[in-house]
């Protein structure tokens, strides 16, 4: 977000806080537009207008196939199409708003003006409305099958599929190729950055547990207005945290907390996190750990000085951005959760992460590393308790290294987490004896925590090595470098 997509965004929600009336509909309307005018501009001939309306079809899509709420047991003994939740006027409202918007949007490719709610030119007019029929057929043909059992695994497996193209960049060069080929320009100039979808790393963790919710029977009943508004909701799209549908249509439903209750906490959030993104994270931008420091730098003192500037730039960054966006979200009476708390001053690993992207690691301990470990446990031959929270922990964060781009960097990035979340745990399983001693000393005590904390961040910082680079290469000799050692 910019700073003229943070002031458009404040005035909306505050405006949704004040006007209790069409909250609910203006905060729809406005997370719409929003991803058309976050969408940055692509140099595939006008992939950055369908990027959009695919984020919005991919969330009708689920809200169909969730949106048929009923227990496992009746719907397996039900015929497909019978039965169910049916569309109403609120549903068939907000599906021609989203209709009538998208078409407005394409309108104004025919305006005297440059683009200013879409990255570039939309379509031609024919075009889009030839996209808006098939959708609506194949959504069509999706609310006739939806309550079949598998849709939604079929579901999942189809967003994860998209998540691996986009997360590895060989496949998302062919698949830029093709696009091109399709739109009429040359294949040989594909670059992985040809498709770069706003928010849909953050858009398909809702929508997944959303479908994984479904097939278990927990997920509530919501409308599609509701979905829509939850599943791109624009203050949280581009950077999450990754929310829950019930704990959002709770919100949504509930109306906002009044403007005098609501305008100072927001505007603090705000506050903070403009300060910390476009204040201290781009000032330690300049001296952050790079590609191109780490192939000039050799003394470690001067590598130590750039590696810490790049573990805080991240996080001021990152947890910048999650202020705003709770900051703006409290203005709409929406009070997302928490993605970041002190997670540099914990005296763990354990503890860090469940301080640092609090929503992507709640959200793999609960559909990941908790299935994962249940199923180990329950093998017919039994596991060593030690083995399953090895085979756990280093499946677990590799997958979060992997969310973050398909890429050997990234891979030992989350082995390096998972392995120190193995030996974190198995450290804690052979003090557990004489650590209670530490309580009746209170000096000593302060002592092992502080140099716990200082060990931890240290920890963190070095993996934020392979985290900063992108070879393998670069990343080994800059590990070296950091100890003296020439490599």
């Amino acid at each position: 977000m910019t700073f003229p997509n943070i002031l458009v965004f404040a005035a909306v929600c505050l405006a949704a806080g004040g006007v209790p009336r069409i909250r609910a509909w203006l905060l729809f309307l406005a997370s719409v537009l929003a991803v058309f005018w976050l969408q940055p501009a692509l140099p595939v001939r006008n992939l950055d207008f369908w990027l959009p309306m695919a984020s919005i079809g991919l969330a009708t899509a689920v809200w169909i196939v969730t949106a048929r709420k009923r227990a496992p047991a009746a719907e397996a003994a039900s015929p497909a199409g019978s039965g169910g939740r049916r569309m109403t006027r609120e549903d068939w409202i907000a599906l021609s708003v989203l209709g009538l918007t998208i078409s407005a949007l394409a309108l104004t490719r025919y305006l005297d003006l440059n683009p200013f709610l879409t990255a570039t030119r939309p379509p031609e007019f024919l075009w889009v409305l030839a996209g808006l029929a098939i959708g609506i057929l194949l959504l069509g043909g999706l609310w006739i099958f939806s309550p079949r059992r598998g849709l939604a695994l079929a579901g999942i497996l189809f967003l994860l599929a998209l998540f691996v193209i986009l997360k590895s960049n060989p496949l998302t060069q062919a698949a830029a190729a093709l696009l091109r080929r399709l739109t009429g320009q040359a294949a040989d100039l594909a670059s992985p950055l040809d498709i770069r979808w706003l928010g849909f790393s953050y858009i398909a963790f809702r929508l997944i547990h959303a479908l994984r919710d479904r097939m278990t029977g927990r997920l509530p009943d919501c409308s599609l207005r509701e979905f829509i508004t939850y599943g791109i909701f624009f203050p949280a799209v581009t950077a999450g945290p990754i929310d829950r549908v019930e704990r959002f249509v709770k919100d949504l439903r509930a109306g906002p907390a009044g403007f005098s209750g609501t305008f100072v906490p927001g505007g603090e959030r705000v506050l903070i996190g403009v300060v910390k993104k476009f204040v201290l994270a781009d000032g330690l931008a300049i001296l952050a750990l790079n590609a191109a420091i780490a192939s000039r730098v050799t003394a470690p003192y001067w590598m130590w000085l750039f590696l810490y500037a790049y573990a805080f730039r991240i996080y001021f960054d990152f947890s910048g951005y999650t202020d705003i966006a709770l900051g703006l979200g409290r203005w709409a009476g929406i009070a997302l959760p928490e993605n970041f708390h002190r997670p540099y001053l914990q005296p763990n690993l354990t503890l860090f992460w469940n301080s640092w992207h609090i929503t992507l690691a709640q959200w793999f301990r609960s559909y990941f590393f908790n299935p994962l470990t249940r199923a180990l446990r329950s093998g017919r031959r039994a596991l060593p308790i030690g083995l399953i929270i090895l085979l756990g922990q280093l499946a677990t964060m590799t997958l979060i290294g992997l969310w973050h781009g398909v890429t050997w960097n990234f891979l030992i990035w989350g082995c390096w987490h998972g392995m120190g979340l193995f030996l974190h745990n198995r450290w804690g399983e052979w003090s557990r004896g004489w650590m209670p001693r530490l309580e009746k000393k209170p000096l000593l005590k302060k002592a092992y925590t502080a140099a716990s904390t200082l060990a931890t961040f240290h920890f963190v910082a070095l993996g934020w090595v392979w985290f900063a680079l992108p070879t393998v290469g670069s990343s080994t000799a800059v590990f070296l470098r950091l100890f003296g050692i020439s490599g």
